[in-house]
């Protein structure tokens, strides 16, 4: 939880030091025994929202044009679990080939056994 808390610090200083005070429109910060909020809006379009809790789970987005001109959205969750982004723009994992599904499927249906084990029942059978 205190990387959490030391990587959204080092994120939110890299952003203070790369805008420049001139070009913020807007910027608030909450801080409360409870949580925070916090949100930056700069002249050329990257906007940030976050907010935490007292337990160091943070919920936030930030947006910002590409240098294509691609309006780029990344919402996120930082908790227990970790770092997880979603956007648009964020790779995904290709599918699962067909024959590897029906590979697991089959291995979830017919679990290995010990032979050992194998052994003991026949036994017990007889």
């Amino acid at each position: 939880m205190f990387k959490i808390l030391m990587i959204c610090a080092v994120v939110g200083l890299a952003a203070a030091f790369l805008v420049e005070e001139d070009e913020v429109i807007a910027r608030s910060e909450d801080v409360r025994p409870d949580g925070f909020v916090a949100s930056l809006e700069t002249k050329n379009g990257v906007t940030e929202q976050r907010s935490g809790d007292e337990h160091g789970n943070i919920k936030g987005s930030f947006s910002y044009t590409s240098p294509e001109g691609e309006h780029v959205l990344i919402t996120y969750v930082a908790d227990e679990n970790g770092y997880q982004p979603s956007g648009a723009v964020l790779p995904t994992p290709p599918p699962i080939p067909v024959e590897i599904q029906r590979a697991l499927e089959w291995i979830a249906l017919h679990p290995y056994v010990e032979k050992e084990e194998t052994e003991a029942e026949e036994e017990k059978e007889e």
